[in-house]
């Protein structure tokens, strides 16, 4: 992995953090100074966690495990899907699915159900339904597809979650932390740290923070999977489930 350029997280406004009414105490740490009453992230704290990060993910990825990206708020919604995908990993921008982690085979049976509508359609009893039937399918198919389809894939549970605002995403991070999950998180001086095994101190409202940050995490994995196809070249064993 590459050394971070602070002067380019400056640039991305990585170091603005909330008004300082608003902080959590717990991220007084990560917390640089203080102006015009806001808070200004540690910029060299945050490179370091950035690197820590990457560091993390590349193993866990070269190992054969996925990662599961997770961000639901509007900023952020097309950079999660962008950087998932161009590592084929699944990701999560619609509501968080209560009991997706925690009641994943229930999750497996609503993704299954949207496998079976499309095998209807292909062996030709789809075509026998009546005009209502259909229509009532093809709405079922439709949400399916828009709450799970990017998740469609993950046959297992992921090795890790990269999450976008910890505040917001609270269930799916106790979900993951109820299953002893690894979280990698950007993390706002609004949010409580705790609960997250990678803290990237960070401005997690501005999408070009956003996308520096999970760019470079999504370079680190983007080097795991090349490990991970190197090794398997040379026939050494990972525990894989990134074909599934």
């Amino acid at each position: 992995m590459s050394k971070i350029d602070v002067k380019q997280l400056i640039e991305a406004g990585v170091h603005f953090g909330h008004l300082t009414r608003k902080w959590n105490p717990n991220m007084a740490q990560y917390i640089y100074a203080e102006r015009n009453g806001v808070h200004i992230i540690d910029l060299y704290k945050t490179a370091a966690k950035m690197e820590e990060a990457a560091e993390a993910l590349k193993k866990i990825v070269a190992s054969g495990r996925r990662v599961l990206y997770v961000a639901t708020k509007k900023q952020a919604k097309e950079i999660i899907a962008t950087n998932a995908s161009s590592v084929n990993m699944p990701y999560i921008t619609e509501r968080w699915p209560g009991g997706m982690l925690t009641n994943f085979q229930t999750i497996r049976k609503a993704v299954k159900k949207m496998s079976n509508i499309d095998r209807m359609k292909t062996d030709g009893s789809f075509d026998a339904l009546s005009k209502r039937e259909k229509l009532q399918i093809e709405r079922q198919r439709a949400k399916l597809e828009k709450n799970l389809g990017s998740i469609a894939d993950m046959t297992r549970i992921p090795g890790a979650l990269i999450v976008v605002d910890v505040k917001k995403e609270h269930i799916a991070i106790a979900e993951a932390n109820r299953l002893n999950i690894p979280i990698f998180a950007m993390v706002d001086t609004n949010s409580d740290p705790r609960s997250i095994d990678f803290v990237i101190p960070s401005n997690d409202d501005a999408s070009k923070s956003i996308e520096k940050v999970l760019g470079y995490l999504t370079v680190a994995i983007s080097e795991g999977l090349a490990d991970k196809k190197a090794s398997k070249a040379k026939g050494e064993d990972t525990e894989d489930d990134t074909e599934a």
